[in-house]
């Protein structure tokens, strides 16, 4: 109901919107049907008075008043068909105020001289009944044209039955008390219909505006999804895959590599003594560092392989289609771009090196955790036989139960200068063990 009053309240005693701007959009969006509206009621209207000419013929005869009236009748066809014509072509000019009233006026000012040529029948007052009429309903216009103009067909009806027709007092009062009701009728029925299209046109913007609406805040929606499945998924430190999207994409490229029968190979990647870089250079510079290395990792890597950050430090990448040796040759590229990096902010005395450890899914194996853990083993073993070098894992043995010793991984790269002399690289503990969990990364 407010809404309603609302658009109640938009519209004026002419039932047009109090904007300017939202009258023209309302009037423009109805240019071709009053144009069509405008050439049907002309093409009956020259219709009408063509049959009108018929009549007077019959009534009057070939005479001098007949061939008057006739005239003024082509007059008002020819001008309906000009204008009819004129809307056709360019369909604007339905609602020019200009020659849509001079075409009324033309017409109706025949209309009434008809009156002192035909004196004494009483088909005037239908005829201007039926005129009244239709300049409400037929022609289309504004109100305030359509009062005017019955005004003058009024006047002029009085002007006529005054001097040139005198009717009986009784019928004049009928005939003027006629045309008072049609006049009250017409508006109000043209204002009822005005008033209803306007409010319809105001719903439909109000529905259009909604639906806009409703399209941004769906956009806006969708974007703020599109930006939290991106920062669930992604590391917002390095811009590569976080932990839990990893495993996700890696469990993908386990399922196709055991449908399709191919190999997928995963490589563990540690910054070396990154927690002596963080102690001396500080946190920030930390996080610069894990940026480029992350960048390292995608710049050696195909657009098949999955990079992500483990955790920390560590890095992990699954390799599709990759076996030991291909998976060896992208980890060496890796570790020579990193360690080949020249960083003004760390010096010389801190070299930026990796270590890398690799492994391969085994036949039999549902999940990626056990070649993940194998590589996490042979990166620990890099740190123990130096850092700064790719190591591979070799292939479990499930039937046997001794340790692995140190000679069964396959060791490539060189050790770091200045390594951590206290590591005994000798030495078989207990995280070599299959299954054994291994310590924290120095």
């Amino acid at each position: 109901m407010k809404a309603d009053s609302r658009r109640l309240e938009g519209l004026n005693w002419q039932a047009e919107f109090h904007d300017p701007a939202m009258e023209a959009l309302f009037r423009r969006t109805l240019v071709a049907y009053h144009a069509c509206q405008l050439r049907l009621a002309l093409a009956v209207i020259s219709g009408l008075f063509l049959a009108f000419a018929l009549a007077d013929y019959s009534v009057l005869g070939p005479g001098q008043t007949f061939q008057a009236l006739l005239v003024m009748r082509l007059l008002v066809i020819l001008v309906s068909l000009l204008l009819a014509l004129a809307a056709w072509r360019r369909p604007v000019v339905a609602q020019a105020p200009l020659p849509v009233n001079l075409a009324c006026l033309l017409g109706l000012s025949v209309l009434l001289l008809t009156i002192p040529l035909r004196p004494g029948e009483g088909i005037h007052v239908a005829s201007v009944v039926t005129a009244s009429m239709a300049l409400y309903l037929f022609i289309p216009n504004r109100i305030r044209w359509m009062l005017a103009t019955n005004t003058y067909l009024l006047l002029g009806f009085l002007v006529a039955i005054t001097l040139w027709a005198p009717l009986p007092p009784g019928l004049v009062l009928t005939s003027l008390l006629l045309l008072a009701f049609v006049n009250l009728l017409g508006w109000a029925t043209i204002s009822r219909i005005k008033r209803l299209k306007r409010e319809q046109f105001a719903m439909l913007l109000e529905e259009r505006s909604a639906n806009r609406r409703l399209k941004d805040e769906i956009l806006e929606r969708e974007t703020l999804e599109a930006q939290l499945r991106h920062m669930a998924c992604t590391d917002d430190l390095t811009g590569i895959a976080n932990r839990r999207h990893f495993f996700e994409l890696a469990e993908q490229e386990l399922r196709r590599a055991r449908r399709d029968g191919t190999p997928l190979a995963v490589c563990m990647v540690d910054i070396d003594l990154f927690k002596r870089l963080n102690d001396h250079h500080g946190h920030a510079l930390g996080d610069r560092v894990l940026a480029i290395v992350a960048g390292c990792c995608q710049s050696v890597l195909r657009d098949s392989d999955v990079l992500g950050r483990y955790g920390g430090e560590e890095f992990v990448i699954a390799l599709p289609l990759a076996d030991l040796d291909m998976a060896t040759t992208i980890a060496e590229r890796l570790r020579e771009k990193v360690s080949s990096l020249k960083l003004p902010m760390l010096g010389d005395e801190t070299p930026l090196t990796v270590t890398v450890g690799i492994s391969r899914v085994e036949e039999g194996e549902s999940r990626i955790d056990p070649a993940l853990l194998r590589a996490d083993q042979a990166l620990y073993a890099g740190k123990a036989q130096g850092r700064n070098r790719v190591v591979v894992a070799p292939r479990p043995v499930p039937e046997c139960g001794d340790p692995l010793e140190p000679s069964a991984w396959r060791t490539d790269g060189l050790a770091m200068p200045g390594a951590d002399a206290a590591i005994d690289a000798t030495a078989s503990p207990a995280w070599l063990r299959p299954g054994g969990p291994p310590p924290g990364r120095l």
